[in-house]
């Protein structure tokens, strides 16, 4: 992990955006303050009734877990990788993990055995903790084999969710962590103590979510995940009286940072569902008091979609905070009317937090105009190929600089010093531009851009206007090799009900005023969009299948009129 200089740590304190404390210590000063509230709501797939911990149960179980990492040999700086569906048993897990001073590694519960022994090789994990089951997959006989072909893992834990036999060398969750009360043991207490981390620890290793290609473990300390997060309880004002839900995976930085650590920090309660299901949400939202959420546009539309069918009170509600996938122009207006919410968007990413977020009180036109504004505490530039910061209302590259940036990349010096420029700004590798009184556009990742015959593609803007098509339920804008003007772009499309075809969608850009070099020249419709599993559509995969396929087949194909 990149240190931390002199100047750099009494720069991002008087920012006040760093601090001598952690969000750790927060959520113990809760739980020693307020040990009878209600701390974390878990809704499972299959039970009737949610399991709740208070914040005095949370830390009872944190400090038992703790020990039993200890037990297990589990040192400061150790790296132990969790994989489980949203709820306690994640949340209470890496905390022990901070508990110890080790460093968390969140998994999102669809890796698979590629993706994880690249990820726990890399990590250099030493304890993978799993549940058994979900969603008809055997993680529990995953973990057994991890453990045997990878040489550090030293122990596999698994949550026996189904009752079944665990397969041999693992270890059971509750007979380990939970039946000894190691949290009473006055030497367990001591030790617990001593370990506790520092502001400038590294709290945890996550790896981004992959869409251009290979993960990459994101380092950070306490101080500058706590700077990533701040700014969206600062815009929205939220408080210890705020209840958020987490659809999101806390394998992600969504449901890790803004669905677990930072709400407990503050004392929040928090509620998890492990499978994705509106109509649960809708029937849960206003007897749990919920308040506010984080998560991808498709969550929202598709609560939109389960209020129209059946109008439930969702009188709590109050925000829906959008990340990581452009917001269709009419949706901020539809969930204002149909779930008497306000949506907000944010920009930012898993090494950079937030850097434009919206205001509480932004109008949908806002909302739909652009993704925030600028916020404390990053510094954002906006420049051209030359280097030069280009004139208002020019996409150009987005870097910052500021307290939230990651501290490296884990096993990848080379790569983290790569991502800067010799004045010290981080590339975040999107593109956008600025409208003075309109805040700050995203207009795509540099590797998506599209280049015909030497003149850029307007992505985010064509996908927007596309959006409003009713035959359309998600859309997104690829590029495909062609040998005279190098690319086109290609509507890849999933349809709402019949699919379009390829000349009603060209007329559509037409009656939105668009100009035609930028129509998209090909149709392409899908089931599904291949997705991270924070929403994310991952656009590498669809443009590895359209350039299988020039020449081919590929639904509709015609030229620009």
């Amino acid at each position: 992990m990149s240190p931390v200089t002199a100047e750099e740590r009494q720069a991002a304190m008087d920012s006040g955006f760093w601090r001598d404390e952690t969000m750790l210590d927060d959520v113990l000063g809760h739980v020693r303050r307020t040990p009878h509230k209600a701390a974390l709501v878990s809704y499972s797939a299959g039970r009737a009734m949610p399991e709740t911990l208070t914040y005095g149960q949370l830390g009872a179980l944190v400090d038992r877990i703790a020990g039993g990492l200890l037990e297990l040999g589990v040192a400061r700086d150790d790296v132990v990788s969790v994989q489980m569906p949203n709820g306690w048993r994640y949340a209470v897990v890496s905390l022990a993990v901070m508990r110890v001073g080790a460093i968390v590694n969140p998994l999102v519960a669809i890796f698979r055995r590629r993706e994880l022994t690249f990820m726990l090789q890399r990590a250099q994990s030493k304890v993978l903790v799993v549940q058994d089951e979900f969603r008809g997959f055997s993680h529990a006989d995953m973990a057994a084999e991890l453990k045997t072909e990878i040489a550090g893992v030293e122990a596999a834990v698994v949550a026996n969710v189904s009752g079944k036999a665990l397969p041999e060398g693992t270890m059971d969750f509750d007979e380990f962590f939970l039946v000894p009360h190691r949290e009473l043991d006055p030497s367990v207490r001591a030790e617990l103590e001593a370990r506790r981390p520092r502001p400038d620890d590294p709290i945890s290793v996550m790896y981004t979510s992959g869409t251009t290609g290979e993960p990459k473990g994101t380092l950070h300390s306490y101080n500058s995940m706590y700077s990533a997060g701040r700014p969206l309880f600062d815009n929205l004002q939220l408080d210890d009286t705020d209840v958020v839900f987490m659809p999101s995976t806390m394998g992600h930085l969504t449901g890790f940072l803004w669905g677990t650590l930072l709400p407990l920090a503050y004392g929040q309660k928090v509620v998890y569902q492990d499978i994705w299901s509106p109509d649960d949400f809708l029937r849960i939202a206003t007897p749990e008091g919920v308040t506010w959420t984080l998560s991808a546009t498709p969550f929202v539309l598709d609560l939109v979609r389960a209020q129209k069918t059946e109008h439930r009170d969702l009188s709590t509600f109050k925000y829906f905070v959008c990340a990581g996938a452009p917001i269709p122009s009419s949706l901020p207006v539809e969930a204002s009317e149909v779930l008497g919410v306000q949506m907000l968007a944010l920009w930012g990413s898993s090494e950079c937090g937030i850097i434009t977020i919206h205001r509480a009180g932004d109008t949908a036109e806002a909302v739909s105009n652009s993704d925030g504004w600028r916020t404390p505490p990053m510094t954002l530039k906006i420049t051209g190929e030359d280097g030069h910061e280009v004139e208002a209302g020019q996409t150009g590259r987005l870097l910052v600089k500021g307290p939230s940036l990651l501290r490296g990349y884990h096993g990848r010096v080379d790569l983290y010093q790569s991502m800067f420029d010799q004045d010290g700004w981080f590339d975040t590798g999107d593109l956008g531009f600025e409208r003075p009184g309109a805040g700050v556009r995203i207009a795509g990742r540099s590797k998506d851009i599209i280049i015909r015959g030497g003149e850029n593609i307007p992505v985010v803007e064509i996908e927007s206007a596309l959006h409003g098509h009713p035959s359309i339920r998600e859309v997104v804008v690829v590029g495909y090799p062609d040998e005279r003007l190098g690319e086109k772009g290609c509507a890849v499309v999933v349809p709402d009900g019949d699919a379009p075809s390829l000349e009603e969608l060209q007329a559509h850009l037409d009656a939105a005023g668009m100009a035609r070099q930028y129509w998209p020249e090909r149709l392409k419709v899908i089931d599904e969009m291949p997705k991270t599993p924070a929403g994310k559509v991952q656009k590498f995969v669809l443009r590895e299948v359209l350039a299988a396929e020039v020449g081919g087949l590929v639904f509709d194909v015609g030229g620009r009129p």
